[in-house]
C-alpha cells in the first residue's frame, strides 16, 4: 500500500524525476490476460520527440474486444517485426533512462510476456516509474474501500488537467499524453 503522500510531494517528485530526463512509453495489446502480448510500442522523449513508434506483430491472433479498442488489426501487423526482434533497438532507448508509464504495472507485465511468449527472458532492470501513482497523490482523492489514494484514467487525468490531446487508444497518442499530464503535474510546459 501507497503512503498516504500530498499533492505537494507528486509536484516535488516530478520536478525531480524531470530532472534525470525521463522517456515516456506506451503500448497497445492483445488484451489484458497472462498470455496477452504487445501489439504497438511507442516512446516519446522528455522533449516530446518521438523516439520509437511501431506496430508489432503478435504470435496470437488480435481479438475483435481489443480491435474494437485500439483498431490495430492482424492486417496491419502482418508485415512488422515481432517484440524479440525489436527488443535489442527498445534496450538502446530504454536503459540508460528513468522509464515514465501510466499504469506501469500493467506494460512492464506485458513486456516481460510478450518476451516469454517467444520463450525468452528480459535479462535487464528496466527503470520504471508509474505516472499514475504519481497523478493519484496529485489529485489527493482518497478511496477508502482500497484503503489508498484513488486510481484515474489516463483519459480523465488529461482532462482534468486541461490537455487537448486527443486519446486514440494508440501507443503514440497515450505516450504523448502520459509526458503531458507529468509535466503539468511538475508545473512544467508540455
Amino acid at each position: 500500500m501507497r503512503t498516504h503522500a500530498t499533492q505537494q510531494q507528486a509536484i516535488e517528485y516530478a520536478q525531480k524525476k524531470l530532472l534525470e530526463n525521463p522517456v515516456y512509453l506506451d503500448t497497445e495489446t492483445t488484451g489484458l490476460g497472462n498470455t496477452d502480448e504487445i501489439i504497438e510500442i511507442s516512446i516519446v522523449s522528455m522533449d516530446g520527440d518521438v523516439l520509437f513508434d511501431s506496430l508489432i506483430k503478435p504470435k496470437q491472433a488480435i481479438p475483435a474486444a481489443s480491435t474494437a479498442i485500439n483498431h490495430i488489426t492482424m492486417e496491419m501487423v502482418a508485415d512488422f517485426p515481432t517484440f524479440p526482434q525489436i527488443w535489442p533497438v527498445l534496450l538502446e532507448i530504454l536503459l540508460p533512462v528513468p522509464i515514465g508509464m501510466y499504469n506501469a504495472e500493467f506494460d512492464t507485465r506485458m513486456i516481460t510476456q510478450s518476451m516469454a511468449n517467444y520463450g525468452e527472458k528480459i535479462k535487464q532492470r528496466l527503470q520504471a516509474f508509474d505516472i499514475m501513482n504519481v497523478y493519484s497523490d496529485f489529485r489527493a482523492t482518497w478511496d477508502p474501500r482500497h484503503n489508498t489514494m484513488r486510481r484515474h484514467r489516463l483519459e480523465d487525468a488529461g482532462k482534468y488537467l486541461g490537455i487537448p490531446i486527443p486519446n486514440s487508444h494508440r501507443a503514440l497518442d497515450d505516450a504523448k499524453l502520459t509526458r503531458a499530464v507529468f509535466h503539468r503535474i511538475a508545473g512544467q510546459p508540455y
